[in-house]
């Protein structure tokens, strides 16, 4: 009787696996992290990975799984559990909502928690205080010639006929709240004969090609919590006008296994609230530059810092 049951069982789960709804979770259950496939991403998924395996949870290594989408659709179909997202990117996810909301650190988490809760049992921990927000830098020397500080000062550049080549990856140059909305606040436009597009938002391919000049590529996609940056001879150009939100770091976990793992939230608050600006920038430079692999990167930190 007991091995009949057993095999119901298995057959029920294998139904509901196949109906696309996430198992519910419980005490015994793999916890799945993911992460986006970017440097940072790669990076606090590891930090999330080996604080919840260093405090005894079985996990699974799904970490740089994709771009924000797939990342979105996985983790709401129970693909994955636990991923770091970006408070501003509330904005993409829930529209009609105030844009202003976006800009404010504080705001931004509390407005993205609230609505990813109430339409996906979706539950945001503690963010940190890094803001990893979408920007554009230059080649210095490029700079420093067509006398480029500011955003503004690239509208002109374009808009006066100057040359423009952009590195960019498929989410920036079709996202509304990015590219698009630097275009439309500044009033310039890139036309997409002077573009390279990259299939994921890795910002180590995007400046290295402006840093290496490659196929005349002068205009990088940049993070704010890049490392590699200064390394690579690379200016941020300044956004006066404020168009991009906040984008903090926040693990983000299905409501099911956190109810299973009510801990998870004590054991990885801690370490996000220790990431700042200059912290992010320092240890994906380490991976981004260095060449390191971003779990030694990871668990160095955790363990200088005491948490392992």
């Amino acid at each position: 009787m007991r091995r009949y049951c057993l095999v119901l069982i298995a057959a029920l789960c294998l139904i509901l696996a196949g109906t696309g709804q996430p198992v519910q979770a419980d005490q015994n259950q793999v916890i799945t992290v993911g992460s986006k496939i970017d440097t940072e991403g790669s990076l606090l998924g590891q930090m999330i990975l080996v604080m919840l395996e260093k405090n005894g949870l079985a996990v699974e290594d799904r970490t740089e799984f994709g771009p924000t989408p797939i990342v979105r659709k996985a983790i709401m179909a129970g693909e994955i559990d636990i991923y770091p997202e970006y408070t501003g990117n509330g904005a993409f996810f829930f529209s009609g909502q105030d844009s202003g909301i976006w800009k404010n650190h504080e705001q931004a988490y509390a407005r993205v928690k609230a609505l990813d809760y109430k339409h996906n049992k979706l539950v945001w921990l503690t963010p940190a205080p890094a803001d990893n927000t979408w920007a554009l830098a230059v080649r210095e020397d490029f700079a420093q010639k067509a006398d480029l500080k500011t955003l503004g000062d690239l509208a002109r550049y374009v808009n006066q006929g100057g040359s423009i080549k952009l590195a960019a990856c498929e989410e920036f140059v079709t996202r509304e709240d990015a590219l698009p909305a630097f275009e439309k606040a500044y009033n310039f436009s890139i036309p997409d004969r002077d573009m390279i597009v990259f299939s994921g938002c890795n910002t180590a391919q995007t400046e290295k090609a402006a840093a290496r000049g490659t196929s005349g590529v002068n205009t990088a996609m940049a993070f704010g919590t890049d490392g590699a940056l200064s390394a690579l001879g690379l200016r941020v150009l300044k956004d006066t006008q404020g168009v991009q939100p906040v984008y903090a770091p926040t693990p983000v976990i299905r409501e099911e296994v956190l109810q299973a793992r009510p801990q998870i939230q004590e054991i990885l608050a801690p370490v996000f609230k220790t990431l700042t600006q200059q912290t992010l920038q320092n240890l994906n430079s380490q991976i981004a530059i260095g060449g390191r692999n971003p779990r030694d990167v990871a668990e160095e930190y955790l363990q200088e810092n005491g948490f392992l």
